[in-house]
């Protein structure tokens, strides 16, 4: 069986970083269950925010990444965020990554919702995420093996310490890989919602993989909901990135009148959860919601992804008005990890979207995804790399081959009609327990028990991820940034977090009223 000092599981921007960092002196592989372009990172738009201007201060930076998180944020760890960001930014570009810049060789600075200043910088346009992915992966070639189309099943554990993982290849064969560090780099769960921005394999694998290794999730309630997705026949192909109405454009009804007004006061530009469930009553009254770019100049040079993206889709852009509708983006809880990336299982860490490092708070700042992902894979090489491990015998009592008899799961596309209906922009008590008691039954079984396929472990994973959501969806009795209780829609200041954890009598409160 395959035994090498890190397994990072994933491909998107932060398992890049982190490997760019640890194969200077570690061996390590990356094994993604797709192709290594399948990320969330190579469709990000918007850019990366960072506090790098005169004008502008990592205090400005941290004041708005509270106030849009709700402060729910962990505070330390905001601090850490905003005050590493620029260093490492300015790293990349001495590395040779490029930033969009004037005529002048000054950076181009966009501003998105909820920022004080102008502070997000962008590549390719619209096509930042990708510029960074590919820039990454330059870095790390022939020094890092990348092993395509594995699906990551279970974690190995050895007296509470994560040992490897067991995977499946698309031949639904068993495949073992031992570590002496694991790295959860799968990013979010948008895949179980009917409309997403996410790419199509992203449905919560890491965070039911560590749920069943008994690892502590925490804040599952706190989806973000994206305003801008490209809506075309009731279906999502992409997303409009926010960096649209930084540059002046306004969300409209059909016949022209703008919905942010008078809404708050930063309009269009309000923190995504506000922008959201505006455009939610809205189509909620029977409208149908645009966004007005008629006012950018040269829109096709500023967001050149974006206009390819409608001319696929047959929206004429000369027209002015693109068709958008609320979707699934980013999930701000996650596997709870400390500074350093570690889980509560010794040598597994969480990088990325997967990761709960309490940088988000209820709602994360837009563009500030792309800047976590950097900063905290960072931190987890900091720490691979200064770490003495202890010896282990590294064994595994899963055989090889195993194929039961699968349990009939729910399909995909019932797990996603019934979270948008009872667990997206809006959720109550009633909606919210259905969920739980429907899907808390296939919770408790094994990946054998449900026939050790790809297939079947991606439902598998679907139910745990949804139920984690609803679960705790359920216990929070207030409304705070992207979970909005109709039941409860007031904000309870005293209200904490809570953790979840399969050894742990599946839930609890950490915290609770005080």
């Amino acid at each position: 069986m395959p035994k090498t000092d890190v397994v990072i599981i994933g491909s998107g921007l932060a398992a890049l970083v982190a490997a760019s960092r640890l194969c200077m002196d570690k061996n390590v592989i990356i094994f993604t269950k797709a192709s290594k372009e399948n990320s969330n990172s190579i469709l990000a738009q918007g850019g990366i925010a960072s506090a790098i201007s005169k004008e502008d201060s990592w205090c400005s930076h941290l004041k708005d990444t509270m106030g849009a998180g709700c402060n729910h944020n962990i505070d330390k760890m905001v601090e850490t965020l905003v005050r590493n960001g620029p260093t490492y930014i300015l790293e990349l570009m001495e590395q040779g990554m490029k930033f969009d810049t004037n005529e002048f060789g000054d950076l181009l600075l966009g501003r998105e919702g909820a920022h004080s200043y102008r502070r997000i910088l962008h590549a390719g346009g619209d096509a930042t995420g990708k510029a960074l992915v590919t820039f990454m992966m330059e870095k790390i070639k022939n020094k890092v093996t990348i092993v395509e189309h594995h699906m990551a099943v279970d974690l190995i554990l050895d007296n509470n310490r994560c040992i490897g993982v067991t995977a499946i290849n698309q031949q639904d064969e068993n495949i073992t890989f031992f570590a002496e560090h694991v790295i959860l780099a799968t990013g979010g769960c948008g895949g179980v919602f009917e409309y997403t921005s996410n790419d199509p394999t992203i449905i919560g694998d890491g965070y039911a993989m560590a749920y069943r290794a008994g690892a502590d999730l925490v804040d599952m309630e706190f989806v973000q909901f994206h305003p801008t997705l490209l809506h075309v026949n009731g279906t999502c192909p992409g997303l409009i990135s926010e960096a649209v109405r930084g540059e002046g454009a306004v969300l409209v009804t059909e016949s022209g009148r703008r919905i942010m007004e008078n809404k708050h006061s930063y309009k269009d530009l309000a923190p995504r959860d506000i922008v959201t469930r505006v455009i939610f009553d809205e189509m909620s009254n029977g409208e149908k919601i645009f966004l007005d770019i008629s006012m950018i100049d040269s829109f096709n040079v500023r967001f050149p992804t974006i206009t390819t993206l409608c001319e696929k889709n047959e929206i004429i852009i000369e027209q002015g008005k693109i068709p958008i509708v609320p979707g699934a983006h980013f999930m701000m809880g996650g596997i709870k990890v400390n500074e350093h990336g570690e889980s509560s299982l010794r040598y597994l860490y969480a990088i990325g979207e997967v990761a709960c490092t309490g940088v988000h708070g209820a709602n994360r700042l837009a563009s500030n995804s792309l800047l976590e992902t950097i900063v905290f894979a960072n931190a987890v090489a900091d720490r691979i790399l200064s770490e003495t491990v202890d010896q282990v015998k590294y064994t595994s009592d899963i055989a090889n081959g195993i194929h039961l008899n699968g349990i009939q799961l729910p399909s995909e596309d019932e797990i996603k009609q019934m979270m948008s209906k009872n667990v997206g922009i809006v959720r109550n008590q009633a909606g919210l327990q259905a969920v739980v008691e429907y899907l808390e039954p296939y919770t408790k079984l094994t990946t054998k028990e449900v026939g050790f396929t790809q297939a079947s472990i991606v439902r598998l994973n679907m139910i745990t991820t949804s139920w984690l959501i609803a679960s705790s969806a359920l216990m929070r009795l207030e409304s705070r940034g992207g979970h909005f209780r109709s039941d409860y829609p007031e904000t309870m200041s005293n209200w904490q977090g809570r953790l979840i954890n399969r050894k742990k009598q599946d839930v609890f409160v950490l915290g609770g009223l005080s």
